[in-house]
């Protein structure tokens, strides 16, 4: 069946509208209501009447031309374009560039006009039309989603994104109410937000849960409400008694209910976790549910499973930190030690930058590379104050998991010292000398790297006099065994006790920059490989750092 379009033809000439409507009631691809006006103020009458999909209007009329009456149609009568053909007696190029210019979809002269033609300009005005009707619905559909969007996440707290949600997605779909179900792993799950108004209770597919009164009802027919008073305004929530969460969503399918899962990201798996239902429902008077609302409600179900999973992994991350009896001490520990590290390579950036920014036409290019490797070497060292922070953080707080493979240490450690050799000075030596068997090690790669990185960044930089930095492997039966030891200014016997702790640092170290946080790195490292580490020191003797790993690494 043909859908009928509506269509007004404003001409003075009875005979000429009698043949526009002749030729388009056979058009066998539409299906027309055709109304007639004979002049301007008759069309404008009928077009505040009834809303038309096209219009065929005269450019020569008796009360006014038809380019004023089409100005008056756009500005008055209909708030979003309609589509007109302009008709006229003579072929005036002159006048179709003014129509065109007002927003008219097509100009055919009268003269040359059939019924084929006639036919085609209609078809294409009311594609056009549906066209941008689509347009418009589509563009005000993403502005409300993202309006809605927006509410949803400016919270963290997941009890008020759940009500922020049901209350903004009753409003985007016009429906009665909206409920968001949780699934529950062990259990049946349960209704977690509801935006039923107060002194109201919904009961959900074939039993419900226990009010406040201690009673219990059976239903049968789907979503249902019941009339109760309550001593509360807060709205009851019902738990639902279903035994099998798979078939949940097809006993919420009712006619009333429109039903969309809210799927949250499952670590990086492709298989979204499901975590709940959202749910519109309607039963107020016959709703159809168009594809519109189910397209609304599934984007609205993402933003909402974007806002849950930030809420949830910020209460995760609330809960842990709560659990470390140090975290105040810890947090003002990193501010202080950030400020004051952050100071001097910043204020040699500036400075640095600031002077390739003033004078670098009369910079030679020597001075400017200059500049550039001091800009370029103390944002390497904030960086990597940066990812000390950020790694001691998940090393103290949440315990990284430990993944052993097979390793070649040999070559593993000759490769890190060769990248080492690339970045110091001439005033250090690197001594590498291996004993023992040192086959059969698993370990962690990444972990391994940091107890070696660490150890040997702290070997370096506390010999600012230079010397030998010597790196001793020693493959053992059932262990590896290895050592760093340097010729430094040492360390104090007092101080040696906490220096595995974070921003422990010998009281000698003078201005040479540092965190104490290498140790602690080191350390957490070495445990997460069931090992042992131990220092030996002595002021202006140096210092050599002992670690022992066992080949065959416990799993945890």
């Amino acid at each position: 069946m043909l859908d009928t379009w509506t269509l007004l033809i404003i001409d003075d000439c009875a005979a000429d509208r009698k043949i526009y409507r002749r030729y388009l009631l056979k058009d066998p691809h539409q299906s027309y209501k055709i109304l007639e006006a004979d002049c301007a103020e008759e069309g404008l009458a009928l077009c505040q009447k009834e809303r038309c999909d096209v219009i065929l209007l005269d450019f020569c009329l008796p009360d006014m031309s038809g380019l004023e009456l089409f100005d008056r149609i756009q500005q008055e009568i209909f708030k979003t374009s309609v589509p007109v053909i302009m008709l006229t007696g003579r072929g005036d190029e002159e006048i179709a560039v003014q129509v065109m210019k007002r927003g008219a979809l097509d100009y055919l002269v009268k003269q040359n006009l059939t019924q084929d033609v006639l036919q085609l300009a209609v078809r294409n005005a009311i594609k056009q039309s549906c066209l941008q009707a689509q347009l418009l619905k589509t563009q005000e559909r993403q502005r409300l989603i993202a309006t809605t969007a927006l509410r949803i996440r400016q919270s963290l707290n997941l009890e008020q994104i759940l009500n922020t949600a049901v209350a903004e997605v009753q409003q985007l779909l016009k429906c009665d109410r909206v409920i968001v179900y949780k699934f529950a792993p062990d259990t049946d799950g349960k209704i977690v937000a509801s935006s039923i108004e107060p002194y109201r209770t919904v009961a959900l597919c074939d039993r419900v849960g226990v009010g406040d009164k201690g009673t219990r009802r059976q239903e049968d027919r789907g979503l249902m409400t019941r009339e109760e008073f309550s001593p509360s305004p807060i709205p009851y929530i019902y738990e639902l008694g279903l035994c099998n969460c798979v078939n949940l969503k097809e006993q919420f399918n009712t006619k009333a209910n429109l039903v969309v899962p809210i799927n949250l990201r499952n670590n990086g798996n492709s298989t979204p976790k499901v975590w709940g239902l959202l749910i519109a429902h309607h039963n107020s008077g016959e709703r159809h549910w168009q594809t519109d609302d189910t397209e609304m409600l599934n984007e609205v179900s993402v933003q909402l499973a974007i806002a849950i999973q930030q809420a949830e992994l910020l209460a995760q991350t609330q809960a842990a930190l709560a659990k470390e009896k140090q975290l105040n001490v810890f947090k003002s520990q990193i501010i202080t030690t950030v400020s004051h590290e952050y100071r001097t390579p910043l204020t040699s950036i500036l400075a640095a930058a600031s002077t390739l920014g003033k004078h670098s036409q009369q910079l030679d290019e020597p001075k400017q590379q200059r500049f550039l490797g001091i800009i370029e070497q103390k944002a390497r060292y904030m960086s990597k104050l940066v990812d000390n922070m950020l790694l001691v953080n998940q090393l103290e707080l949440e315990k990284p998991k430990f993944q052993p493979i097979s390793v070649d240490l040999l070559q593993f450690f000759s490769e890190l010292l060769e990248q080492e050799r690339e970045t110091i000075g001439d005033r250090h030596e690197f001594i590498f000398k291996i004993t023992g068997n040192h086959h059969g090690f698993w370990g962690d790669r990444g972990l391994l790297q940091q107890i070696f990185i660490n150890l040997m960044s702290n070997a370096i930089k506390y010999s600012p006099d230079g010397g030998n930095v010597e790196f001793h492997l020693i493959g053992k039966e059932s262990e590896a065994v290895f050592y760093i030891k340097d010729q430094g200014i040492g360390i104090p016997m007092a101080d040696q006790e906490n220096l595995f702790q974070s921003f422990s640092r010998g009281s000698n170290v003078d201005t040479i920059p540092g965190t104490g946080l290498g140790l602690a790195i080191a350390k957490a490292c070495v445990e997460l490989h069931s090992g042992s580490i131990s220092l030996s020191s002595e002021v202006g003797q140096g210092t050599k750092v002992t670690v022992s790993l066992p080949k065959i690494c416990p799993t945890n």
